[in-house]
């Protein structure tokens, strides 16, 4: 099973090298103390916007500080804040889905209902909003950005749940004594993983675009700890006359994001091949 599941995600030539491309950097960005040449808040007065040179690869800032450097440790919290806001998001949204999905009737209707309103609720004010009073330190926005991420997951494993806790073996559990919790996490659970790893996948990147957002508007993760998005809010004004610094920062995000959906898109037809002829 796992020779073909690796032999069809093989097939998918962008998604193995957005996945050796991802490790790379996430293995670059965690080795941020041991790679970087400089501190990540060291100012040099002399080195004030520099372009990027043999001595300071991406440049320096307007503090001098190397660009470089930062970007290695930007990446570790902006990767980090996507990691475990998707893990925050998937675990709720799966909870909630098999849940609703498993007991049905008044449970089902409740909690769908709860996630109806979860989507109707406008998602980037409700986190300018809880950002502000947060302080926007890092546990916070892992929380309040998986805290409003779960609705997709909940829905799509609600929808594999229905379906496969009508299965012979669910039956045969439950006709043994397996209790709704064990039968939850034995057997229906590991059965639905292809749609919660996808969604989990996506989440990633879409937690580092939210993440991103917020610091750009300077409501995230606050300086002088760098992430991607707030070393984009302090290039705002010199984005024509020092490119390299708004250069750098987005295309890492860009580039990120965009392995991380291929990545998604890949464990989604090797998972379920009938998904790519749909």
């Amino acid at each position: 099973m796992r020779e073909l599941f690796w032999r069809r995600f093989a097939r998918r030539r962008a998604a193995v090298l957005s996945l050796a491309f991802f490790v790379v950097i996430g293995a670059a960005c965690a080795l941020a103390p041991v790679l970087a040449p400089f501190p990540f808040d060291g100012i040099d007065l002399d080195s004030v916007k520099q372009p990027p040179s043999l001595s300071h690869w991406m440049g320096t800032d307007d503090l001098g500080r190397d660009v470089f450097t930062r970007m290695l440790f930007g990446g570790r919290v902006s990767i980090l804040i996507g990691l475990l806001a998707a893990v925050v998001g998937t675990f709720l949204g799966t909870a909630i889905g098999a849940a609703a999905g498993y007991h049905g009737g008044v449970i089902d209707n409740v909690l769908m209902r709860i996630t109806d309103v979860a989507y109707a609720i406008p998602t980037l004010p409700l986190l300018i909003i809880l950002s502000a009073y947060s302080r926007a330190a890092l546990v916070s926005m892992v929380l309040i950005i998986g805290l409003l991420s779960w609705m997709t997951t909940a829905r799509v494993v609600r929808s594999q749940v229905l379906s496969i806790k009508e299965m012979d073996y669910v039956e045969a559990a439950r006709g043994m004594g397996a209790t709704d919790l064990r039968i939850l996490v034995r057997h229906i659970v590991p059965n639905a993983l292809g749609p919660i790893l996808v969604g989990a996948t996506l989440g990633v990147g879409n937690a580092i675009m939210i993440e991103s957002s917020l610091s750009f508007l300077g409501l995230g993760v606050q300086p002088p700890t760098p992430t991607w998005g707030n070393m984009l809010m302090d290039s705002q004004a010199t984005m024509v006359t020092k490119p390299w610094l708004t250069l750098f920062p987005g295309l890492a995000i860009l580039f990120v994001v965009l392995a991380v959906n291929f990545i998604g898109d890949a464990l989604r037809d090797a998972l379920d091949p009938s998904a790519s002829s749909r």
